[in-house]
């Protein structure tokens, strides 16, 4: 395998977002329940945060559960909420013992009580952790997020306490759920579609994107080097001429 460049121009990006996609076509592909690959595809979570504990990214955001999730049948959203509840309880300690500081970015309003609760709970004890941080986006669309920091402005401006004029992109971006996180470098989706899915609109304006046709449970640490390759490989110019 082709090994990692090492100079100091092409260091791991700073801030990776990956679109978890695939559980359910994983399951279905063996003849198990949907459940399952949701399982699995925790699995693969734990996996992908060692790794970029081990290859030095510093933020790591993963797509958990979107907004427009919320339309899926009701028994799988159960499912998944079991899975989080489960997930918040056991993993936590072991997270925290390896430096990780944890957040979760999403509309917390239609989670249940208990999760807010283990969330809060999450991201108080690991607040202070330095060794990477991981963001999680629950019941999360960029859209919305991009119409509640419009709305938020409009009020402001309204009361009197900030002019049109002062809206710049700046000023907007202090209103997003990411307010105190880079823009993310990398964005990889998995499962082969090649969209962002209301993904992070904003902050992946200049985000370079990889699609990898891996799905989602069976995401390794090599995978996520195979995208930090092909993120090496790209020429970022952000508009400039070359």
């Amino acid at each position: 395998m082709e090994a990692l460049p090492s100079s100091a121009g092409a260091r791991p990006p700073l801030h990776v977002a990956i679109i978890m996609d695939g559980n359910g076509r994983w399951a279905k592909a063996r003849g198990l329940p949907r459940t399952i690959g949701h399982q699995r595809g925790a699995e693969a979570v734990r996996r992908t945060v060692i790794g970029a504990v081990e290859l030095g990214i510093s933020h790591l955001t993963l797509f958990g559960f979107s907004s427009e999730n919320w339309k899926r049948p009701a028994s799988e959203i159960d499912d998944l909420m079991a899975l989080l509840r489960f997930y918040l309880r056991s993993e936590i300690a072991e997270l925290h013992r390896n430096g990780v500081r944890i957040r979760v970015i999403g509309d917390r309003d239609r989670l249940a009580d208990d999760i807010v609760a283990l969330i809060d709970e999450a991201e108080t004890r690991t607040r202070s952790n330095v060794r990477i941080n991981l963001a999680v986006a629950l019941s999360y669309g960029g859209r919305g997020e991009i119409t509640r920091a419009a709305r938020r402005l409009a009020q402001a401006v309204k009361a009197g306490e900030l002019a049109a004029d002062e809206i710049n992109e700046a000023v907007f971006a202090r209103q997003l759920l990411t307010v105190d996180m880079p823009d993310p470098d990398l964005v990889i989706r998995t499962s082969g579609e090649k969209r962002i899915s209301n993904f992070l609109l904003w902050q992946s304006a200049y985000a370079e994107l990889v699609f990898m046709d891996r799905l989602w449970p069976d995401f390794t640490k090599d995978d996520l080097e195979d995208a930090i390759r092909e993120f090496h490989r790209r020429d970022r110019r952000y508009g400039a001429a070359r």
